[in-house]
């Protein structure tokens, strides 16, 4: 999909370095391997914003870490139409109130990454139903033994009762009532059992999947070629009102 690559480089003659420094994945980065900082990681949220203004894309649902990168993508979107007329839909980030941001299961003032250094920060998609409940068992929990939603003193309980309430489809005080004179250790077990239960259709087709590898590029080429009529059209459009066609 090269249209992905034209647009992030015609975006980024209009964006600015200020802005993407600003950005909190690169301050944090940058901040944490100060020698290994390269360009990549600054320039990804224009990509991500080409990504996103290509399909002219009215809502964008992200978590609430993600939402300053639909802001940058409204900016650039807002500052081409500006320079050269309207082109480029000004999307909106679509937040869910619960489960905006989930925390590392290994420290819960942290949000959940797939790339932190830890294994037990996050659960997988694929993760076997042993290492589940390992990941679980061994996920850090607050002072006391009361099953309640409290982020401010009890931020490690709340992450997973977050959590436990999005799979389960069951409010978080429905879980507190039933958790009200348990421990940690039953909680945790059942949460564990929950994931598992919520992660097998998808690990399911995920198998099933990568045992007929034609089968999923076919799957793959059909999607390619759909998005590519969408994105070639606004391309071109683009391409034309900055004067490249």
């Amino acid at each position: 999909m090269p249209a992905h690559a034209e647009l992030c480089w015609i975006l980024n003659t209009i964006a600015k370095i200020p802005e993407l420094e600003r950005m909190t994945q690169f301050k944090e980065k940058s901040q944490e391997h100060r020698q290994e900082v390269n360009f990549g990681l600054l320039d990804y949220p224009v990509l991500m914003a080409a990504d996103i203004l290509l399909y002219q894309t009215d809502l964008v649902p992200v978590g609430q870490d993600q939402k300053q990168h639909v802001e940058l993508t409204r900016t650039l979107a807002r500052r081409f139409n500006k320079i050269y007329g309207k082109t480029l839909t000004i999307p909106q980030p679509l937040i869910k109130k619960q489960g905006a941001k989930i925390m590392g299961l290994d420290n819960p003032l942290k949000k959940m990454s797939k790339s932190a250094l830890n294994p037990y920060n996050y659960i997988a998609l694929i993760d076997s139903p042993e290492i589940i409940r390992d990941k679980i068992k061994k996920a850090v929990t607050d002072s006391g033994k009361d099953i309640k939603y409290d982020p401010q003193n009890k931020p490690a309980i709340s992450n997973l009762l977050t959590i436990y309430s999005l799979l389960a489809n069951q409010s978080i005080k429905s879980l507190e009532a039933r958790y009200r004179d348990s421990g940690y250790a039953d909680f945790k077990n059942d949460l564990a059992e929950e994931i598992i239960k919520s992660l097998d259709p998808f690990q399911k087709k995920y198998r099933r999947l990568i045992k007929k590898p034609d089968d999923l590029k076919k799957v793959l080429a059909e999607g390619a070629l759909k998005a590519n009529k969408i994105a070639q059209k606004t391309i071109k459009e683009v391409k034309n009102k900055i004067g490249l066609i």
